[in-house]
């Protein structure tokens, strides 16, 4: 080969070295499974706080690490054939998000593929995890414990409404959390000596129905249940129970923020945060197994002043002085 000609082959060599190298580098991120049981309409805010997560222990996606996203619209069927594709882009962590049944979907999926859950329920109870403090297999997280406290959700609303004697709890029949749910809610009527039934909606027509039963049975006021579909569908929420003059409840401070009335919960958006960190973590090379499942330590109280102005309620000062916040 002549010199000339051998040069022209090495230049057009070192020409593709870099796009071959950048190609090299893009197939060798790991990769994150986001798998969600909410819509991904509505997830902007709970994707950027796990973004964050991961940031906060050095990946950025597209930088040095890739995820893939997978949105079930709190349809439970849809889980096992997401997990399957998700397996097959061998992802090296799967962020089972939004409530029991993506973690529980990708516990029956694999016992190998690091699993990270963020629920509103109890993983022990619900079989996640051996114990909180030693998830003791492939799975850890977070518990924002929703379900726990929705015995003192219902007490807020009794000295809120000291006279008032029918209560309801809004819950999605479809969740794992709703027999939970239930089950925690008929011992706090039994305690308090109220009535209080529960009403379920799984569809965005059926929470439409819901209020208009709720008015129907003459229900004095109402505790939502954590669930994705309510979180994505809280503007509804707030706006059907003014409609309708319902004192609701809600379990995070997102619902106060678009019109709700009150809300005691932890932050769930947090959990999204900490689901973020404990993948950045395993991505480093820690074990699911030895990072113990986390719970919250603070819990917001938000009471929305324009919203209980518009429904004619007063406010007992004891119960502002007991609010985190209080929105006017």
């Amino acid at each position: 080969m002549r010199r000339r000609d051998f040069l022209k082959v090495i230049g057009g060599a070192a020409a593709g070295w870099p796009l071959a190298a950048q190609a090299q580098q893009q197939r060798a991120l790991p990769v994150v499974g986001y798998l969600s049981y909410a819509a991904a309409e509505g997830s902007t805010f709970s994707v950027a706080a796990f973004r964050q997560g991961l940031s906060d222990t050095g990946f950025v996606e597209g930088r040095n690490v890739a995820i893939e996203y997978r949105f079930a619209e709190s349809q439970s069927d849809r889980l096992p054939k997401m997990l399957a594709d998700l397996m097959r882009h061998k992802v090296a962590v799967i962020a089972a998000l939004g409530g029991l049944a993506p973690a529980l979907a990708a516990k029956a999926a694999t016992n190998k593929i690091p699993i990270v859950f963020n629920t509103g329920g109890d993983p022990v109870e619900a079989g996640l995890v051996a114990s909180l403090n030693r998830p003791g297999s492939n799975l850890t997280g977070f518990s924002f414990m929703a379900v726990e406290v929705m015995p003192k959700r219902l007490g807020l609303l009794h000295e809120l409404l000291p006279g008032a004697a029918r209560f309801a709890v809004l819950v999605n029949p479809n969740s794992p959390n709703a027999e939970p749910t239930i089950k925690g809610v008929d011992a706090v009527g039994s305690a308090m000596g109220l009535q209080i039934e529960a009403f379920n909606a799984s569809t965005v027509h059926e929470i439409d129905t819901v209020f208009a039963d709720l008015v129907r049975k003459r229900v004095d006021a109402l505790a939502v249940s954590p669930d994705p579909l309510f979180n994505y569908r809280r503007v509804q929420l707030a706006t059907l129970a003014v409609r309708h003059g319902l004192p609701v409840i809600h379990y995070d401070r997102a619902f106060a923020e678009v019109g709700g009335l009150m809300s005691y919960g932890s932050r769930v958006a947090d959990s999204f945060r900490q689901a973020g960190i404990y993948c950045g973590r395993i991505l480093k090379g820690e074990k699911p197994a030895d990072l113990p499942v986390l719970q919250p330590t603070e819990f917001d109280f938000v009471i929305n002043m324009q919203t209980a102005r518009t429904l004619g309620i007063t406010v007992p000062p004891s119960l502002r002085a007991l609010a985190s916040e209080v929105m006017e």
